[in-house]
């Protein structure tokens, strides 16, 4: 970190929240203090862009606008809202969380900080996003948005995520929130920064308001704050996909509640391990399968590669479905199930295409 006096933190947080009143982007969730609909927001921005977000989060709110909406939900809907949104444990927390606030909280969203973090689903960050969104708390906040701007303007060397670093940078934070005139707007603020100015390439430093104060800056070292750790090699997994089709149904399964995209539906399909024998010439060898996509897929390190092969079944229906523990849908009823993404593309293919 550099050495010398901290910029006066009354200044850096004025021109923080000045900036921010005139140049929020106008987003759905900025036009409510309902802690509900703040809630949805924070966790379905988690890894996930806001042109993403915005659509889901209409909808689901259009859907299940309170809490008790939510908690009364049909779990499969609640997941088939989350479609595509990735990263379901978040959907299957938010109901937890949901029966939580009806059971304890008489289905009103809870106003301590406190009880707030207590929620599945929930850490430090964003019930410091909640508290200070809703509530007008004074909570410190920080994620990878933060983060970079608080490393630029300090100039925090080395992995921001070690336990010095996040120590250093939540307390940072806690500055500048507390001295603050208003926290919703500085948290804001400060992620506003770092996802429309502040930015990992190319920031835009020149429209910053807090240029003046950056030490990354004045070092001309921007781009290298804050510290990029060494990231894991991918792991390359390949997997093979059947779509096997009887009249207008098809083998579709719904996966245990205790595995990765538990109580998501999906093609049966199996992964290939060190180049083994295509899985059907051990299973399915009887029937007469031919090529129909590959998808390609990424979750957290591994880089998928999904190989889908179809083919018509006819006397063996019962039996392929019982073996598979699969069931037979119609591709109208696919439309309504909650599937992974991977498998969700192969039944976007497939339904430009249901004659395979």
């Amino acid at each position: 970190m550099v050495k010398g006096p901290l910029p006066k933190l009354n200044q850096l947080t004025s021109r923080i929240v000045v900036w921010f009143g005139r140049n929020a982007r106008d987003l759905p969730w900025r036009r409510t203090h309902d802690p509900y609909a703040i809630w949805m927001s924070e966790i379905m921005l988690q890894q996930t862009q806001v042109k993403t977000v915005i659509p889901y989060w209409v909808r689901w709110m259009r859907e299940f606008p309170n809490v008790k909406a939510l908690a009364n939900a049909d779990k499969q809907r609640v997941l088939k809202l989350w479609e595509g949104l990735g990263y379901y444990t978040r959907a299957r927390n938010l109901q937890r969380a949901a029966l939580i606030i009806c059971e304890q909280h008489e289905a009103v969203f809870p106003e301590s900080f406190e009880d707030i973090l207590a929620l599945p689903g929930i850490g430090r960050y964003t019930a410091g996003a909640i508290a200070s969104i809703a509530y007008g708390e004074r909570r410190p906040i920080l994620d990878g948005n933060v983060v970079r701007v608080l490393a630029r303007q300090f100039a925090i060397e080395g992995d921001p995520k070690s336990r010095e670093n996040q120590e250093r940078l939540w307390g940072l934070s806690t500055s500048l929130v507390e001295a603050a005139s208003c926290a919703s707007s500085l948290n804001q603020g400060l992620m506003e920064l770092g996802a429309t100015i502040c930015a990992p390439r190319e920031p835009l430093c020149g429209q910053c308001p807090i240029q003046k104060s950056c030490a990354a800056l004045r070092l001309r070292r921007v781009e290298e704050f804050p510290e990029t750790p060494e990231r894991k090699k991918p792991l390359q997994r390949k997997f093979v996909a059947y779509i096997f089709r009887r009249g207008k149904a098809f083998l579709v399964r719904k996966r245990s509640e205790n595995l990765v995209n538990g109580n998501l539906w999906e093609f049966p399909n199996f992964e290939v391990i060190r180049g083994n024998t295509a899985p059907e010439k051990r299973w399915f060898g009887e029937f007469q399968l031919r090529p129909f996509a590959t998808i390609k897929h990424t979750i957290t390190n591994n880089r998928i590669t999904l190989s889908a092969r179809a083919g018509e079944v006819n006397g063996e229906a019962t039996a392929l479905a019982k073996e598979l523990s699969a069931e037979w849908r119609t591709l109208a009823e696919l439309e309504k199930l909650p599937f992974s993404s991977a498998h969700a593309k192969l039944r976007a293919r497939l339904t430009a295409a249901p004659e395979v």
